[in-house]
C-alpha cells in the first residue's frame, strides 16, 4: 500500500505557500507605506465616530485592513461547510466570493463619498476620453485600477461564465458606469468621466489576466455547487458451492 502523497502534490503545495507568502509581503509592504495616514485615522476609528473615520479615504481603508481576520475567518466557515457537502473546489470558490465583496466595497464606498458641495453643486459630466486622464496623476490612476480589481481577479474564479477577459473588461465597464451614474444621479459633487469608466474597467482586465492561471481550470470545468455524488455500492459477491 503506497501511503504517499502524489508526485505532484508536494510542488502544488509548495507554488501555494511561495503565493501565499508572497501576498502577505505584499500586504505588510502596503501597509509600512501608508502607516502614517492609517495611524493618523486609528484614534477616531477605534472611537466609533462617524465622521473622521468612515467618510474618509484613510478611515476606509484602515476598516478594511482589521476586517481581513474577519474575512479570512468567513472564508474558513464556508469552505469547510462546502467540504463537509462534498462541493468540488470548495476553498478557490469560498476565497472568491469573499475577496470579491472584501476587495470591492471599499473601493466603491470610497467613490461614493460626498464632496464639500454634494446636494448643492449638480452633477457633472465629463464625456472626452482622455481628457481627465492626464489630470489624474498616478495616484489618481492607480486607485482607479484598483476599484474593480478584486471583482476581476476573483469573479471569473468564481463564475465560469465570466472566465474570459472581454467579459471581465465589460463587466468592469458596467459597474462603473453604474457608479458614475450613482454621482451624477445623487450630485455627490464629483465629476462623472468617461476616463474613469476606461481605468476602472482596465483595472479589472488586468486583474483578470493576473488570476488567469487559476481561472482558466473554472471555464474547462466549471465548478459545482452540486455535492460530488456517492460512489456506487459494488455488488454483492455470490458464491456458488
Amino acid at each position: 500500500m503506497n501511503h504517499h502523497a502524489p508526485p505532484s502534490a508536494t510542488p502544488r503545495r509548495a507554488r501555494r505557500i511561495v503565493l501565499l507568502g508572497l501576498a502577505v509581503l505584499g500586504m505588510a509592504a502596503a501597509v509600512f507605506v501608508v502607516r502614517r495616514p492609517l495611524v493618523m485615522a486609528a484614534p477616531t476609528c477605534a472611537a466609533g465616530r462617524w465622521h473622521g473615520c468612515f467618510d474618509t479615504f484613510n478611515g476606509v481603508v484602515l476598516t478594511t485592513l482589521v476586517a481581513l481576520p474577519l474575512a479570512a475567518l468567513v472564508v474558513w466557515a464556508l469552505a469547510r461547510r462546502r467540504r463537509a457537502d462534498g462541493v468540488a473546489a470548495a476553498w478557490r470558490m469560498s476565497l472568491a466570493e469573499v475577496g470579491m465583496v472584501h476587495g470591492t466595497v471599499p473601493w466603491i464606498w470610497m467613490t461614493m463619498m460626498p464632496g464639500a458641495g454634494a446636494g448643492i453643486v449638480p452633477g457633472r459630466v465629463s464625456l472626452v476620453p482622455l481628457r481627465d486622464l492626464v489630470t489624474m496623476g498616478p495616484i489618481g490612476i492607480g486607485g482607479n485600477l484598483l476599484v474593480f480589481a478584486a471583482l476581476g481577479f476573483f469573479a471569473p474564479m468564481r463564475f465560469a461564465a465570466l472566465a474570459s477577459v472581454p467579459r471581465i473588461l465589460a463587466l468592469g465597464a458596467a459597474c462603473s458606469v453604474l457608479v458614475e451614474t450613482a454621482q451624477y444621479v445623487l450630485w455627490l459633487d464629483r465629476v462623472s468621466s468617461v476616463d474613469d469608466v476606461l481605468v476602472n474597467a482596465t483595472g479589472a482586465a488586468l486583474a483578470a489576466l493576473a488570476s488567469r492561471r487559476w481561472w482558466r481550470t473554472t471555464a474547462t470545468h466549471g465548478p459545482s455547487d452540486r455535492p460530488r455524488p456517492a460512489p456506487d455500492a459494488a455488488p454483492a459477491s455470490v458464491s456458488v458451492g
